[in-house]
């Protein structure tokens, strides 16, 4: 069971990096959703916090990864928010 949940961890994680590395690079999020990246966020925090309460590694490795990709888009999409609002 723990090198299906790895597999699963390491597939969902991966997921979120092609994402990350263009929003990071390009500084671009007009079309990305800050209801989703915020839902997201929050749920991956929670799935760690979840882990950790009941010492899952997979759980634990692949929410921190993914809450950190997820936040630091989310995190790029409000400060993109910010800047337009001003203007």
């Amino acid at each position: 069971m723990s090198t299906i949940g790895l597999t699963a961890a390491l597939l969902t994680t991966a997921a979120y990096v092609p994402q990350a590395y263009k929003t990071i690079k390009t500084r671009s999020t007009r079309d990305l959703s800050i209801v989703t990246f915020s839902m997201l966020f929050l749920g991956t925090i929670l799935w760690f916090v979840y882990g950790l309460y009941i010492h899952d590694t997979p759980i634990i490795l692949a929410n921190g990864v993914t809450a950190t990709l997820s936040g630091i888009i989310f995190f790029l999409k409000i400060g993109s928010f910010k800047k337009r609002r001003r203007r």
